[in-house]
């Protein structure tokens, strides 16, 4: 495992994070504490120091499997963890969403899961559309000041919040953020257009999960698309890329003798348009061992093309209208230095 500093900040981090939402069996599925233990010292003995969980993973439970597996050495780890959501039954109105009282709650429900007195990163999980973006990043930025939170960053929210965010942050002198969580793989690129540019004109790191698309990218349901008469032309159009894109996924795991998983995982992994620290969700210590077979090769340059090619989609406006526009340079085009363009 090598080490990445976190966005913009001194934060060292391995170059995967160890998703814990399956730790726990209250949801009707995921892992014993055994294999959540087994999962946890099989990533920490590779290197990995990055854990990613949620106030409201398996209903706290992941985070208590967490705080207990960290006894032994908490602060080699770096913790982060979220706010947001709750149970879909709670009827606190204040329960759940974005606000200051949550938040507050929130964090001190995780420290005490985590039997811990700090968090090294705290997210905001999913963005309420009701609460004032000053709001959010003023109550953060408290809780970095007074010592129960290191950093700060983003989950499933839309660009424009981020982006007013971090300028609010910088012209009052509060917390930046350093990080988004996002959905990204092979088969969802829709966060490219705006989203990761977001992200990197900001410094910030990426952490896509959803890596697999629920195992598709593992190949499992790889068959040809069967009474396409009861689909319209455009699903039917949908799932003959998505097939082609698994497929090509196929061909290049033949190509190298790798897992189709880890050629998934390394396509997110090596992607140039930001930095991406892919979060690494598993039912089994062997399931992860499998999937951490990443660390091992890396897909070449051609490969990496391919799969990029047989993905893409269409970035829409602006994009189109503006990359390669050479009225924006006028005659001098070919003698500015384009390189950040």
């Amino acid at each position: 495992m090598r080490y990445k500093l976190l966005g913009k900040s001194g934060l060292r981090v391995s170059e995967l994070c160890l998703g814990t939402m399956t730790f726990g069996e209250t949801w009707g599925w995921g892992a014993s504490k055994v294999e959540s233990k087994k999962m946890f010292e099989l990533f920490a003995k590779e290197g990995g120091n990055f854990i990613d969980t949620s106030v409201n993973y398996t209903d706290g439970t992941a985070e208590e499997f967490l705080g207990d597996f960290l006894k032994a050495d908490r602060d080699h780890f770096v913790v982060a963890t979220k706010y947001t959501l709750t149970k879909s039954d709670d009827t606190d109105p204040n329960g759940g969403g974005n606000s200051r009282k949550n938040m507050m709650k929130s964090v001190e429900r995780s420290l005490k899961h985590l039997n811990t007195d700090h968090i090294d990163i705290y997210y905001l999980h999913m963005w309420d559309y009701m609460t004032p973006v000053e709001e959010v990043i003023r109550g953060l930025d408290d809780l970095v000041r007074q010592g129960k939170v290191n950093y700060v960053a983003f989950s499933d929210t839309p660009d424009y919040i981020v982006a007013e965010a971090n300028t609010r942050a910088d012209l009052m002198g509060w917390s930046r953020f350093i990080g988004m969580q996002i959905p990204y793989s092979l088969l969802d690129r829709a966060v490219e257009r705006s989203i990761i540019p977001m992200a990197k004109h900001w410094d910030m790191a990426v952490l896509p999960w959803g890596l697999l698309e629920a195992g598709i990218l593992t190949g499992k349901f790889l068959k040809k698309v069967k009474d396409s008469t009861r689909i319209n032309q455009k699903e039917l159009k949908l799932r003959e890329k998505s097939m082609n894109i698994v497929k090509e996924v196929q061909k290049i795991s033949e190509e190298t003798g790798k897992p189709m998983s880890q050629v998934a995982i390394n396509w997110v992994k090596q992607g140039p348009n930001a930095q991406m620290i892919p979060i690494l969700g598993a039912r089994s210590a062997k399931q992860l061992k499998d999937n951490m077979g990443v660390l091992d090769w890396k897909l070449t340059d051609e490969q990496w093309q391919r799969l990029d090619e047989v993905s893409a989609i269409d970035m829409g406006f602006p994009h189109g209208f503006l990359e390669g526009n050479r009225n924006i340079f006028g005659a001098t085009h070919e003698l500015i230095d384009n390189h950040r363009v």
